[in-house]
């Protein structure tokens, strides 16, 4: 096979980057609008604590100032099928969307009928509402609670449940510290028949106590040879740290013909400004 290795640059892999948001970030995200290139896909989450006027308000203002909002639905924190369909409602009709993510969510048992993202797109319910192209989950690095295994087939489930339905879909995953895995699940993901575009998550620049703190959470491996690997001891918790060398490490590994289409994703954990300013700088200098 011919490879095509290395051919891409860190600063074109930021090319087409997608941000996530907060429902309640939206003050925050008006301030960083301008550092943003117009058109970018801008996610926003489905947590608790969020109320549903919140997440429309959010949603409309990410269109508003020219971006392409992607709002995500939480299977297990819907309550009915009303429910979802009264917040699908409300984008189609006050924010024309077209897209969506859907992610089964934390919560161990549903508060709803929908124990899983499969559920919400079996229904057929979304296209009712005007999507066209769905986002799903990716976990490069497992997840703390679901088996490999059982990871591979519902990705294979929804490929399948998406391609009978006619709709669009790319996957997004959690972010992560470490090029390896990432390349290694990509070439497995492409073994299994999966052509989908692939945004991997990349947390923006903050302090390295912070990243540990999320990475915990999401059951990202935080070990002491990544932090090891990227220069960091326990004395420097308090410094900051950017993506710069894990960009630069997936750009000199990224091979699109084994690897299919690859894109970033950040998680911008230190403040949105703190991270599209360094998205900016970094294609600036690049």
């Amino acid at each position: 096979m011919a490879t095509t290795l290395g051919v891409m640059t860190p600063a074109e892999l930021l090319n087409d980057f997608s941000l996530e948001i907060t429902a309640k970030d939206g003050d925050k995200f008006r301030e960083a609008a301008s550092l943003i290139p117009p058109g970018t896909q801008v996610s926003v989450t489905f947590l608790p604590g969020e109320e549903f006027d919140m997440r429309v308000a959010t949603v409309k203002l990410v269109k508003q100032l020219g971006f392409v909002p992607m709002p995500h639905l939480s299977a297990r924190r819907l309550r009915s099928q009303a429910q979802l369909e009264n917040y699908l409602g409300r984008l189609s009709d006050e924010v024309g969307i077209d897209r969506v993510f859907v992610i089964a969510g934390d919560p161990p048992r549903p508060e709803g009928p929908y124990e899983d993202a499969l559920a919400i797109i079996k229904s057929g319910i979304l296209g009712n509402y005007g999507v066209k192209h769905v986002g799903i989950s990716g976990y490069p690095e497992g997840h703390p609670d679901i088996p490999n295994p059982k990871l591979r087939q519902a990705m294979l489930d929804k490929d399948v449940a998406l391609k009978e339905l006619g709709l669009d879909y790319s996957i997004m995953t959690q972010f992560g510290f470490d090029a390896n895995p990432v390349f290694t699940w990509l070439e497995q993901i492409r073994a299994d028949g999966i052509v989908a575009p692939v945004r991997i998550g990349v947390p923006g620049p903050t302090s390295v106590k912070t990243l540990l703190r999320f990475a915990a959470r999401c059951g990202v491996g935080a070990s002491a040879s990544v932090m090891k690997k990227y220069g960091f001891s326990i004395t420097q918790l308090l410094t900051t740290a950017g993506p710069d060398r894990l960009v630069e490490e997936m750009a000199a590994t990224y091979d699109p013909e084994l690897h299919g289409k690859m894109l970033l994703h950040f998680y911008p954990f230190g403040g949105l400004t703190k991270a599209a300013q360094w998205v900016k700088e970094y294609r600036a200098n690049g």
